[in-house]
């Protein structure tokens, strides 16, 4: 599918400002929050768009990575508070299924999703950061989930922060709202990599050019291995991965991999 395939499948349905592309010489997929006057706020809308977008790509073997991303000084400053405002229960269910919804299609997708930050990402916007299988920020950005001050707890942001940085440390963002900077960030497990603001774009291309390197259908595997045994028992993650394993070494590419190492030469995948 071209970069203007994409767009049209993502925006047919949801003119809003969210743009999709792809590069077909890397398999780089973008999804950029284009709306910088609001502080690329995660409208409900908005939020439909990007599940449409990562959907998008999800169907397209030409697609090996994806990159979510934003335009402006800001990387995202969360919902749009503007449509929660005189609503009633039923209306506020529609936000949060949506986010839901695209939290979980983040890491539902086939390829590995990479959040590339560029500035503030705060309540929704830290956590779809946190949601993304791997981070790379500016050091410019902060991140925090200041819900509590306005007297909105952030329970959804909640469930992906505390996942990635653990207990007291979600607490502290939970209970203060105070933002954390990029390098604290890094420290804590909430991102990856933490570089100069003109770096980021080539820092995420070459991350997202090693991940690519490797055979597709093995990037699927471990993805979806990785969340169905994060939270489970030990023993039960061993019995699951065991298995996983198994099936995934009689697979074309893993022959084709291991057959190459023991040759020293390049493997050629299949996705196979």
């Amino acid at each position: 599918m071209t970069t203007s395939e994409h767009a049209a499948a993502a925006a047919a349905d949801h003119p809003v400002a969210v743009r999709t592309s792809l590069d077909a010489d890397t398999g780089i997929g973008r999804v950029v929050l284009d709306n910088p006057a609001q502080r690329n706020a995660l409208s409900t809308a908005v939020m439909r768009a990007v599940t449409a977008g990562l959907s998008s790509f999800a169907a397209d073997p030409d697609v090996r990575v994806v990159v979510i991303t934003a335009t402006g000084p800001v990387f995202s400053a969360g919902h749009d508070l503007s449509e929660m405002i005189d609503r009633t229960v039923e209306d506020e269910r529609v936000v949060f299924d949506a986010c839901t919804e695209m939290m979980e299609t983040v890491q539902r997708i086939p390829q590995p999703v990479i959040a590339s930050v560029p500035g503030p990402a705060v309540a929704a916007g830290c956590q779809l950061v946190a949601a993304c299988d791997l981070a790379v920020a500016s050091s410019t950005a902060v991140f925090g989930t200041p819900g509590v001050r306005i007297g909105l707890f952030c329970s959804t942001p909640m469930v992906a922060v505390t996942r990635a940085v653990g207990r007291k440390r979600a607490m502290q963002m939970l209970l203060t709202g105070e933002t954390i900077d990029a390098h604290t960030a890094a420290d804590w497990g909430l991102i990856n990599t933490v570089v100069d603001p003109d770096e980021l774009d080539a820092a995420t291309a070459a991350l997202a050019a090693k991940i690519s390197e490797s055979s597709p259908l093995t990037l699927r595997i471990g993805k979806e291995a990785f969340y169905r045994q994060i939270d489970l028992p030990q023993h039960e993650a061993y019995e699951l991965m065991g298995e996983t394993m198994a099936t995934n070494a009689v697979t074309c590419d893993a022959q084709e991999g291991m057959s190459a190492f023991l040759a020293k030469r390049t493997p050629q995948w299949t996705g196979r």
